[in-house]
């Protein structure tokens, strides 16, 4: 274990010093000619290196409890909990566990953490180093959910699914967003393929940079994916605080039912959780 940690401290170590990934061009009019400015998401506003074992930093996660039922979901079949069997953090990480189970009318059980109320934002660098599981119906996800609005619910509120994952589909993963005219099934999406590898036998970075007129995704830096307010069909939501959710669900309309060859408990390893805010104003 203690080599683990020492593996794992070395490793953020060298993640900062590293050149500056995060990094987007974009262009700037002035009176006589285009030049470019650089926008850097440098400023450290967020991290959860999951250090301590036991439940997640209660300053910073909040969890969702119950079902679809409880207005969200998509027709999915787990019971969400806070339990110690479905979410805890254990030697570095984050674990959020679902189980074939029999609790509270449901068959499964499982965990969806949150920021909302406790750490919102416009705009940066969100990223997470994450072990993904596998499996038929297998459904883990890392997204932004928009801030209530008054008067606006989703998917007006706007949505970014930083990373979505079919469990049968172990090397693919889907960068998206979601707002008004465009949700759903009509969601704004791309997809992004390993070659000769599998999200679910190692760790992978996901993340987006997210600027007032731009969101770009990520897998391990490698930019897969830019999306506008050309690319949607409807309002551009996303101009307002948004949280942070961590969520394993299990069946639902995305990735189907689990079947027979579907094997619990299934887990999903979160390393660290971070977000870099802009050194230029309104980015």
């Amino acid at each position: 274990m203690k080599n683990k940690k020492r593996l794992k401290r070395g490793l953020r170590v060298l993640a900062a010093k590293l050149p500056l990934l995060c990094t987007l061009l974009v262009l700037a009019s002035c009176s006589t000619s285009e030049e470019q400015t650089v926008v850097t998401f440098t400023d450290l506003v967020l991290e959860d290196n999951f250090d301590v074992d036991g439940a997640p930093n209660a300053e910073i996660w909040n969890y969702n409890i119950g079902t679809g039922e409880n207005g969200w979901g998509n027709n999915e079949l787990q019971y969400y909990t806070s339990r110690s069997e479905n979410v805890n953090v254990q030697n570095g990480y984050l674990l959020i566990t679902a189980r074939k189970e029999n609790y509270e009318g449901s068959g499964y059980t499982s965990a969806r953490l949150l920021t909302k109320g406790k750490f919102e934002r416009t705009y940066g660098r969100y990223e997470a180093r994450i072990e993904l599981p596998y499996g038929q119906g297998i459904w883990p996800a890392f997204w932004l959910l928009g801030s209530d609005i008054p008067g606006e619910i989703w998917p007006q509120i706007g949505e970014i699914d930083i990373m979505e994952y079919r469990g049968q589909e172990p090397t693919v993963v889907l960068g998206t967003v979601h707002g008004p005219g465009y949700s759903a099934g009509q969601s704004v999406s791309k997809r992004y393929e390993l070659e000769n590898d599998r999200f679910d036998t190692g760790f992978h970075i996901f993340g987006i940079e997210w600027g007032p007129e731009y969101i770009n995704f990520y897998v391990d830096d490698v930019l897969y994916n830019q999306i506008t307010p050309d690319d949607v069909p409807g309002e551009w939501v996303f101009n307002h605080d948004f949280y942070i959710i961590l969520n394993l669900a299990v069946g639902g309309s995305f990735v189907g039912s689990p079947n027979a060859e579907t094997v619990f408990p299934q887990t999903m390893l979160v390393d660290y959780v971070r977000v870099y805010q802009s050194n230029i104003p309104n980015n």
